[in-house]
């Protein structure tokens, strides 16, 4: 099964860098208000109305002009500076400020057997009410410790812990000493069926509160939306579940970095190297899609994935579904720009060897070794011939062909006793579209003075590239899906052409390659949340 990630309700747009709003919609269960509204802004305090609430507790405080109750501290019982935190947190949320200073010995379940004989809600009150009671500085939460330490032993002496994990005990135990509910039904859940996502979700939500009915649902809890897609069948299913508190991952934890150079299939330009931000677990469609926002893909083009090794097409990234995982770090990928028009037509595949004087038995194909990078394109009909697939490579190389090489120095020109000096640098996509036998206007002296007596060496070749054949014009090559040629490089093509673009590919992820985040890329709550939504495609291991 592909997830098509979870959909967080309440969670709005980030409204900016600096803020994240987050209200909850106004509800009444039992008489208990549970509609309030909060305003996080970085650097600033939480705003949710202290003014108000303490107005109420005026027969807690002392009278004293100035004073407000709940400033008192929790002194530390060897290394409890965890538990200190998450109490802090809670007898400081407003809703449950009103609810514990109030008379709640009514709601306290006695006989739910999931729960702690409201011992632990009444302890957790009665040390609510002295930090909100005047007169006090600290307050030495030692009751409360023993109490929380006889039903849950992994937290007695004095030691370090994890604050989420007790925060997360504490909640569960707090909801289940006052869950309203004493005989809990039993409920059927049902299938959406296609009904709209506000019905189904109230339907859930209704479940829930069926069997689960407290302040700390009240304030606490919510529900989110998780939607499945089977990549085979096409089936949507989708599910409302309730949550107390989200495991946030980190951006860092869950997206990766990948590097991936492009080239253009039809010669329109150099080759241009992308590095986009994915998720971790996603699939290659995410990758293409990345690259395709990134270079503005036209409408009419698809990207072709491929793995270069030691300077051949090593495999294809077919299969939009394939886990990037399966794309390791120190690897090599292009991405080839083409034309919609060419998918069906027969893959053009364009392997570069250097025709050199070496005599070493490593080196096979007499005296030729490959270099660079593969280049890619498609052969209609009419050109599965030498003079079609000459015309190709040509397109091809034209973006890397210079203005000026050596060869034309001696047509340099000669001002005031001056000699003008060569240039190597290629010519720009605007000038390298024309189709081989155009003359861009760059070029002339190297087309009048070379053209005639210079050209590429191609041969065909099998797949494993240990057969050879010399391509003619007048060669008829038979028709299939895929037609390797080997081009051979001389010195004097490279005179004429600047191969340098076509070598040094940069890997996926250079390791131990890390970009210094400034104050305003740090990790917040939204990316935080951003991450927790994003897609992800489920494996075999997940088949629940």
């Amino acid at each position: 099964m592909d997830s098509t990630g979870n959909e967080l309700a309440l969670v709005p747009l980030e409204p900016s860098r600096s803020s994240l709003t987050i209200a909850g919609g106004p509800t009444t269960s039992n008489g208990h208000s549970t509609g309030y509204g909060f305003n996080l802004n970085q650097g600033s305090a939480l705003s949710t109305g202290f003014s108000d609430i303490d107005g109420r507790y005026d027969s807690y405080n002392s009278g004293r002009k100035g004073e407000h109750g709940g400033l008192a501290g929790l002194q530390n019982l060897g290394n409890t500076c965890f538990m200190n935190s998450a109490i802090q947190c809670l007898v400081h949320t407003p809703p449950l400020v009103e609810y514990f200073l109030q008379d709640y010995s009514e709601e306290i379940n006695k006989e739910n057997p999931l729960g702690m004989n409201g011992e632990l809600a009444i302890a957790f009150g009665e040390l609510l009410r002295k930090l909100w009671s005047s007169g006090r500085t600290t307050i030495a939460p030692r009751a409360f410790k023993g109490k929380l330490a006889r039903f849950a032993p992994q937290f007695s002496g004095y030691n370090q812990h994890d604050s989420q994990e007790l925060l997360a005990f504490l909640l569960d135990g707090l909801h289940e000493d006052l869950n309203r509910v004493k005989q809990k039904p039993y409920i059927e859940t049902k299938d959406s069926d296609g009904r709209p996502d506000e019905e189904v979700a109230d339907e859930c939500w209704k479940y829930h509160k069926a069997r689960n009915d407290s302040v700390i649902v009240d304030v606490c809890q919510g529900q989110y939306k998780s939607t499945l897609v089977c990549p085979v069948c096409g089936k949507i299913s989708i599910t409302f579940d309730p949550f107390m508190y989200l495991s946030l991952p980190l951006p860092s934890t869950v997206t990766r970095i990948m590097t991936v150079t492009m080239f253009y299939g039809d010669g329109s330009g150099l080759p241009m190297p992308y590095t986009v931000t994915l998720f971790k677990h996603g699939c290659c469609k995410d990758l293409t899609q990345a690259l395709a926002t990134a270079c503005c893909l036209k409408g009419d083009e698809s990207l072709l994935l491929a793995e270069v090794y030691e300077h051949r097409i090593h495999r294809y990234f077919e299969n939009p579904l394939e886990l990037l995982a399966s794309i390791k770090d120190d690897e090599h990928i292009v991405a080839y720009r083409i034309s919609k028009r060419g998918t069906g037509r027969t893959k053009l595949e364009i392997i570069h060897r250097l025709q050199e004087k070496c005599t070493s038995d490593n080196l096979k194909g007499g005296g030729r070794k490959l270099f660079g990078t593969p280049l890619v394109t498609y052969l209609g009909e009419d050109a599965l011939n030498g003079a079609g697939i000459s015309i190709a490579v040509s397109r091809m190389l034209s973006p890397l062909r210079r203005r000026y090489s050596s060869l034309t120095k001696a047509h340099s020109s000669v001002e005031n006793g001056c000699v003008s000096e060569a240039m190597d640098e290629p010519l720009d996509s605007y000038n390298a579209q024309s189709v081989p036998g155009d003359q861009s206007i760059n070029n002339t002296e190297v087309e009048e003075t070379s053209s005639r007596d210079l050209s590429f060496q191609l041969f065909l070749t099998n797949g494993s590239g240990l057969s050879c054949k010399p391509i003619e014009k007048d060669s008829f090559i038979k028709s299939s899906q895929l037609v390797k040629v080997f081009l051979d490089w001389s010195d004097k093509e490279r005179e004429l052409y600047d191969s340098s673009y076509l070598k040094d590919l940069p890997e996926v992820h250079k390791t131990g390659f890390t970009v210094k985040k400034t104050r305003q890329e740090a990790v917040s709550l939204f990316s935080c949340l951003e991450a927790f939504l994003t897609e992800e495609p489920l494996g075999p291991d997940d088949m629940w």
